[in-house]
């Protein structure tokens, strides 16, 4: 959540990003990593305004500052510039919102004229001030000049016991200081998690408007609530993708792929025209033009395929280049390798990479057929065009356009008496 925050202030073009932190502070630091982030410990929790006082003394006094909170993850840059315009010498933004049941929320309260003078938190709120839908959601943009004149002026005179930055607004109405409010577009952008049932709605919310983004880029969606992007998602023209399909890092889907259900994509670029199809998982590899993937293939990282190849069922991947035209159909393991063009492996065979310590290359030359079964002991190279037979064991290399057959001569055995259950 504190990231997707990060990432908008970074939007927005901050200098600096003050993140006040607390309960977990080592947790956060160590994962969020972040080179104009200043953190900044508040020891004691004793509300918002106490929490912004921490940052006080790093605050230049001519700067504009916008303060963000880190479990609302989903407000949109669009909606902050508007409070950050507002911030002058004489005015500050405030983010407000209206809505059906404001239980728990502070109360925006407004003069005869419609200014906002002061907002009143529920504890502390009147039977009539509980009666106004308008309320606080504590994003606001404000001069550092203000902050620095109005901050050591809190009480934590109230029900909680707690510094209110909200207080700052009724300050801000004596000194005849404009406070400018305006809404999101949507309630969702304000909404802050304090349970994994709020996380899960805003989940949803958040998925929902990637898929209407994506669908107006000209993808088709089986059905835009069963997707989940998990980082950014390019499409091209045409793209369909089915249910259940999940991307996560950084990926792109060039004109007319199709992605087939409860496929998993993750860094991942994959060419014009290619199919992957049923529960297929690919991970850090690139994928060119046309080419047939799964369905239930894996990819490990580092996969590069060229054009009009094929990667069938229960094939996994690894660290392998993979010429055009190339086919693995079914039920194989290619792990750090090279196949030229035209190559065909059949089922079942594997590329012995490891021998317990040392990972080794196996070089596949172009128009080479692998007969099923195989097992290529790696380091080993295949000449192009050349055969090897089914169930072979290859431990030496094999020149152009021989056939190389590597395996023990048959034997019929009479009389044999089948093991018998105990």
């Amino acid at each position: 959540m504190l990231q997707h925050v990060i990432d908008t202030a970074h939007e927005l073009g901050a200098d600096t990003i003050h993140t006040v932190i607390g309960h977990g502070a080592d947790q956060v630091r160590q994962t969020i990593s972040d080179d104009i982030i200043h953190w900044v410990e508040q020891r004691e929790r004793l509300g918002t305004g106490h929490a912004v006082m921490q940052v006080l003394d790093h605050l230049p006094d001519d700067a504009r500052v916008l303060v963000l909170y880190g479990d609302v993850p989903l407000i949109r840059k669009q909606t902050l510039a508007i409070l950050v315009d507002h911030v002058c010498g004489d005015s500050l933004g405030l983010l407000t919102v209206t809505m059906d049941d404001p239980t728990g929320y502070g109360r925006i309260v407004r003069d005869a004229d419609g200014n906002v003078t002061r907002i009143v938190e529920q504890k502390d709120a009147s039977v009539d001030q509980q009666a106004i839908r308008e309320v606080n959601t504590g994003i606001l943009g404000v001069s550092a000049a203000h902050l620095k004149r109005w901050l050591p002026q809190l009480s934590n005179d109230n029900a909680q016991g707690e510094y209110y930055l909200t207080d700052i607004i009724a300050m801000a109405a004596k000194d005849s200081v404009e406070v400018a409010s305006n809404q999101p577009a949507d309630v969702m952008e304000v909404q802050g998690v304090n349970n994994r049932v709020q996380l899960a709605e805003l989940e949803r919310w958040f998925q929902l408007q990637q898929s209407q983004e994506l669908m107006l880029q000209g993808a088709t969606l089986a059905d835009p609530a069963r997707i989940d992007v998990r980082g950014n998602l390019s499409v091209g023209c045409d793209v369909y993708i089915d249910v259940n399909a999940v991307f996560e890092g950084e990926v792109t889907l060039g004109n007319r792929v199709h992605v087939g259900p409860g496929c998993v994509i993750k860094d991942a670029h994959i060419g014009d025209g290619t199919e992957i199809k049923a529960y297929s998982v690919i991970e850090s590899s690139t994928i060119g033009e046309n080419a047939q993937i799964g369905p239930y293939a894996r990819f490990r990282p580092g996969n590069r395929l060229a054009a009009n190849t094929k990667v069938g069922n229960f094939v996994e991947l690894k660290k392998s280049v993979i010429g055009e035209g190339s086919k693995i159909s079914h039920l194989s393991y290619v792990g750090d390798a090279t196949l030229g063009a035209r190559v065909n492996v059949g089922a079942g065979t594997i590329t012995c990479n490891y021998d317990g310590a040392n990972k080794y290359q196996t070089i596949i030359g172009d128009g080479v057929f692998v007969g099923s079964n195989c097992s290529l002991v790696a380091p080993v190279t295949v000449a192009p065009e050349a055969t090897i037979g089914a169930g072979s064991t290859i431990t030496r290399d094999v020149a152009a356009s021989e056939l190389a057959v590597a395996r023990g001569r048959q034997r019929n055995i009479s009389g044999w008496e089948k093991p018998k259950k105990h």
